[in-house]
């Protein structure tokens, strides 16, 4: 937890002065947004309401996995902006020139195990999920969401095997609700959107790692001006407010 403020505080200082906001007339056009796969409902709802703030824009969004999107931008997909879940992955953005001026953290989140709609196995925390008639999954190891769950798993001393190891936190959400797994650890967010198909059971907050989400304008970017504003409207109230509508939590 203390780490992930020092990070934070650190992404806050390293950007000085804050630009100055984009004026409506300018932030118009397609703007392609690069995002983790945990921010597909909220982004989409945002998206609306940048729509709303600047008339004429029109923003797209890629979703996926954190490492599957920088392997993507590092290969040279076009994109304006990039949102990350995870501190490293952003930082390897920056390292390599991908993203212009300092990453802005704009929302965090937490935890959660997912589980079959109404918990079949009854599973009630983490140990369970090493039992042995409980098919476990996560997310590829590079994978943010999969880097917290071991963070997770090792304070609470539990060494589950996975039976597979998916793309992203949608994967895992995915075979949960079609019965193909009985457990797996992804974000609270992830659950709540996927509610009435899965269930989920709270991680205690000692063993809960705080997952912080940041975002850039990419360098290369074909709308500057507009993955600036997207940027600005992720911090301002009205963005706060339909993240937060999802689940996440303020930075």
């Amino acid at each position: 937890m203390r780490r992930f403020f020092l990070l934070a505080l650190a992404a806050v200082s390293a950007c000085g002065s804050v630009p100055a906001p984009v004026s409506p007339d300018k932030a118009g056009g397609d703007l392609s947004v690069f995002a983790a796969a945990s921010l597909t409902e909220a982004f989409k709802a945002a998206g609306t309401g940048f729509k709303a703030a600047h008339p004429g824009s029109n923003p797209t969004f890629n979703f996926a996995g954190t490492p599957t999107l920088l392997t993507q931008l590092l290969q040279g997909a076009g994109a304006d902006v990039f949102a990350s879940a995870d501190q490293p992955n952003m930082q390897k953005a920056v390292d390599a020139k991908l993203v212009a001026g300092a990453p802005r953290v704009f929302a965090t989140n937490k935890l959660e195990i997912v589980v079959g709609a109404g918990n079949p196995k009854h599973i009630s925390g983490l140990a369970d999920l090493a039992r042995a008639d409980v098919l476990y999954i996560t997310e590829a190891p590079d994978v943010p969401a999969a880097k917290y769950a071991a963070q997770a798993l090792a304070a609470a001393g539990v060494k589950p095997a996975p039976r597979s190891l998916e793309a992203d936190v949608k994967g895992v959400v995915s075979k949960v609700a079609l019965g193909e797994a009985d457990a797996g650890i992804v974000y609270v967010t992830d659950v709540r959107a996927a509610r009435g198909r899965v269930s989920g059971v709270a991680i205690p907050d000692a063993q809960n790692p705080r997952a912080g989400y940041l975002v850039a304008e990419v360098r290369a970017a074909h709308n500057p001006y507009g993955a600036r504003a997207f940027v600005d409207y992720l911090l301002s109230a009205g963005g706060q407010q339909a993240l937060q509508g999802f689940g996440f939590t303020p930075p």
